[in-house]
């Protein structure tokens, strides 16, 4: 079972910036991909960044584009998610996930990193 330890949220005005930090217990050799997903109340759960470790290719989500960036720490199992221009509806738990090699993929969760965006 992997661990996922994020870090980086908090409260910040809108207009502002925040950088969300994962790490996994697992070598990178055994993780496929990483990311972050949120879900906003009463919303469905989205998809906000996704990277792959192997070679570094990204997704980012349309309401975040040019906003959002996902990189990760080559050879480490650590992913960050820099945020800029934050505005009040990215307020959310982000949580940071790992795909696990094996047979099929298998998706584990961390508890999730809270920010807030408000004046």
């Amino acid at each position: 079972q992997v661990q996922l330890a994020e870090s980086g949220g908090g409260l910040v005005q809108p207009g502002g910036s925040l950088r969300l930090t994962c790490e996994a217990s697992e070598s990178a050799l055994s993780i496929a991909h990483m990311g972050w997903i949120r879900q906003p109340p009463g919303k469905q759960r989205e998809l906000v960044a996704h990277i792959s470790l192997d070679n570094g290719l990204t997704i980012i989500s349309n309401s975040v584009k040019g906003r959002f960036t996902i990189s990760r720490d080559d050879g480490r199992n650590t992913v960050y998610l820099q945020m800029n221009n934050l505005q009040p509806e990215d307020t959310d738990v982000y949580i940071c996930y790992a795909d696990l090699r094996g047979d099929s993929y298998s998706r584990h969760f961390g508890r999730g990193t809270q920010v807030t965006v408000s004046s």
